[in-house]
């Protein structure tokens, strides 16, 4: 039996934390809300876990994950093992690592894929560190990742800083990928000849070469509201997208497929669509995120 400690029980660390018990390892959590939380603090965490520890880190990107792992070099020891899973810019790994590496602490950065769903689907995980820390991991890799071959959800994408640009380059591919059905959805809804939307996208789900989880979701989507009427076409992006057209340009990689996506958030908070608001229905099946409700100027996040 592994022992893991997660910090964040929010959306998805809270998911995760069920899924590594479910698997018969034990899983220690902390969380600034009281009622989440099984410990009272990082310090209290890292006292609840046998040495070599391994923590993993599940906090918005930015300025919160920088100070949770500036706090936690302070209170792990050498031997011990730090994850980053958020969505952190794969440019910060390397002074997450060298912090850690002073104190004798290994460092991965693991990019996580799988939303509010990995709970009961698994995880698609990409990991970047040493092979020796990945090794480490690999029971609570394998407790997180999807059932079947594990090459198909889990990878050692390369040294630190591999996991999270991995992960940047699946979030750009997914803008893509959105407003491709967002785009067929607006286009079906405006024209005459068809006069069931839901029926046809949901005929696509078998059989078809667009079948796919977003689609399943986007079906899922318009069972409960089949006009997309009820959400406002706003949709914001959290970072990724932005991030991985400034390394397409860095690399003269053509992108016009990320750029007219990313470019398609930002003109939507100018104006309604049927397309965008397709968009937000996703991202609120697949990850929970906040939309906004027709009607109001609150974003809300079921």
């Amino acid at each position: 039996m592994a022992q893991l400690g997660l910090v964040g029980l929010g959306k998805m660390g809270a998911n995760m934390r069920d899924r590594v018990r479910a698997a018969g390892h034990e899983a220690v959590g902390y969380d600034r809300d009281p009622d989440l939380t099984d410990v009272a603090s990082l310090a209290d965490l890292v006292a609840a876990l046998h040495a070599p520890r391994i923590v993993w880190v599940m906090v918005p990107a930015g300025e919160p994950t920088r100070n949770t792992i500036t706090e936690l070099a302070g209170l792990l020891e050498a031997g011990d093992l730090l994850i980053d899973g958020g969505n952190s810019r794969y440019t910060e790994d390397t002074g997450h690592a060298a912090l850690l590496a002073r104190q004798g602490i290994g460092y991965l950065d693991v990019g996580v894929s799988g939303g509010v769903w990995g709970r009961e689907n698994g995880y698609g995980l990409m990991a970047g560190g040493s092979a020796e820390d990945v090794a480490r991991a690999m029971p609570i890799f394998d407790a997180l990742r999807p059932d079947g071959p594990r090459a198909e959800g889990f990878a050692h994408a390369g040294d630190v800083g591999a996991g999270h640009y991995a992960k940047m380059v699946h979030n750009g591919i997914e803008y893509g990928l959105m407003q491709a059905y967002a785009e067929g959805f607006e286009l079906l809804d405006a024209s005459d000849v068809v006069t069931d939307v839901p029926a046809v996208v949901k005929a696509w789900q078998r059989g078809t070469v667009v079948r796919s989880w977003l689609l399943e979701l986007l079906v899922r989507a318009l069972d409960e509201d089949p006009g997309l009427d009820e959400l406002e076409g706003h949709v914001q992006d959290s970072g990724e997208g932005r991030w991985t057209l400034e390394e397409a340009v860095n690399n003269a990689v053509p992108a016009p497929v990320l750029s007219a996506a990313l470019f398609a958030r930002f003109a939507s908070r100018q104006e309604d669509s049927a397309a965008m608001r397709a968009v937000a229905a996703l991202r609120e099946q697949f990850g929970g995120h906040a939309v906004r409700r027709a009607g109001t100027d609150t974003e809300v996040a079921d």
